[in-house]
């Protein structure tokens, strides 16, 4: 009969210790000192990445992941151990100490008298919005009042802000992917490295220019469908500072360019090639590209020699060296070596940067997050008051933040209590 009291002190003892052993750990992770440590040792990592010519292996760690799972613990456990207090001056606030008052007015008061200037004064805090708490009675009243408590949420906030922003910008670094590809209408190409299970992939329909009287690109629009699976997911254009997306991945136009369409056949009449082929390389200093011929054994080399008259400058070579070489305008068919090339007109290629980044979601939030709370530290900033009965009467103090300087407001504030207090009297 006397064990079951005996067992549930000691079960009760036990929670205590593991709750004070809890809170203790958790003001250890938010100690900003450890914060600021983690976050210096991944600026360091970060800079030592970019700094060393093979260093992006280092974002790829474990312990990588590891430190920045560390600065985001240690931020939110910063938040956690900080926001009670908050909460607790906000619903009931404590009285100004004597190092926090930048301004205050004692009113002399007949005893007779008192409890009605008293009240006069909490009314007047009330009525300009602030959260009034009466403790005590007699000299020993207080009453202690907090307008917009709820604003020092916004410096936790910020805090938890940087770190957002910190642990956005590394998972970037460390996780994203960039590709980039070219297509001619009709093509299509992955969105990123192939892999088991990852059909996401982009199409290219129709590339459309125009061009202003200085040469300048008036609108570059493409057409592109989306495609998952093989089958059209999503039909979008893509231009000039708008992107498309689809699957978490950012597909810019990148650049675009001619594309040469080329026939080859054999001496025979056998087709070897029929198609167009995009002069996204530089050769000799001109737009060009390589075929290969496999059954021929031949390689052709493609240079775009004049824009402006469409003169085309075909290259032909075997395991031996060069065959021969050849230019053609459009229309024209010229023999090199075993193959006859014929330039059939030009196409527009399009290359696209397509980009996946894990950390932009939690880089944007970080970024709202900071505006905001520094908004609201900046307009709407916490204003704190404190009535105090002394042996004189009343002593009215009034503080505002540190970084704010709202005498005009306050000033206006105090003469109103001292108006309805001497009303009152």
């Amino acid at each position: 009969m006397d064990r079951s009291p005996a067992m549930a002190v000691r079960r009760g003892a036990r929670a205590d210790r593991l709750a004070r052993s809890a809170e203790r750990l958790l003001r250890l992770v938010g100690d900003p000192r450890l914060g600021l440590g983690l976050l210096l040792l991944a600026a360091l990592w970060n800079a030592l990445a970019a700094a060393l010519p093979a260093g992006g292996w280092l974002l790829d760690t474990p312990a990588y992941l590891v430190l920045l799972g560390a600065v985001l613990l240690s931020g939110l456990a910063g938040v956690a151990v900080r926001a009670p207090a908050v909460w607790r001056e906000w619903r009931r606030p404590a009285p100004l100490g004597g190092s926090d008052e930048p301004m205050g007015v004692e009113i002399t008061l007949d005893p007779s008298t008192e409890g009605h200037a008293r009240a006069a004064a909490v009314t007047t805090l009330r009525r300009a919005g602030y959260r009034v708490i009466e403790r005590g009675t007699g000299r020993r009243w207080t009453a202690a009042g907090v307008r917009r408590g709820w604003a020092r949420f916004a410096g936790l906030g910020s805090h938890l802000a940087l770190v957002l922003l910190v642990v956005g910008a590394a998972l970037g670094t460390a996780f994203s992917s960039e590709t980039t590809f070219s297509l001619l209408p009709g093509e299509q190409a992955l969105l990123d490295a192939a892999r088991p299970g990852f059909t996401d992939a982009l199409r290219l329909d129709r590339f459309d220019a125009a061009f202003g009287p200085d040469g300048r690109p008036a609108r570059l629009d493409t057409s592109v469908t989306f495609l998952r699976n093989g089958d059209p997911a999503s039909e979008q254009v893509i231009q000039v500072n708008r992107p498309g997306e689809f699957g978490g991945y950012l597909v810019h136009g990148w650049t675009y360019g001619p594309a040469a369409r080329l026939r080859v056949t054999s001496l025979g009449g056998q087709p070897l090639l029929d198609a167009p082929v995009a002069l996204d390389d530089v050769i000799d200093g001109s737009q060009g590209s390589f075929v290969e011929l496999p059954t021929a054994g031949l390689t052709l080399g493609v240079l775009l020699l004049d824009p402006s008259t469409n003169l085309v400058e075909v290259r032909a070579a075997s395991g031996s060296g060069l065959i021969d070489v050849g230019r053609l305008t459009l229309g024209q068919t010229r023999r090199l070596g075993p193959v006859d090339v014929r330039l059939d007109g030009f196409e527009a290629y399009v290359t696209f940067l397509s980009r996946r980044d894990p950390g932009m979601g939690v880089l944007f939030a970080g970024a709202i997050v900071l505006v905001l709370t520094l908004a609201v530290a900046l307009w709407l900033p916490r204003r704190r008051a404190t009535l105090l009965g002394t042996a004189q009467g009343l002593r009215i103090s009034l503080r505002g933040e540190r970084l704010d300087r709202p005498r005009a407001e306050l000033e206006e504030l105090r003469d109103r209590i001292v108006a309805a207090v001497t009303a009152a009297r």
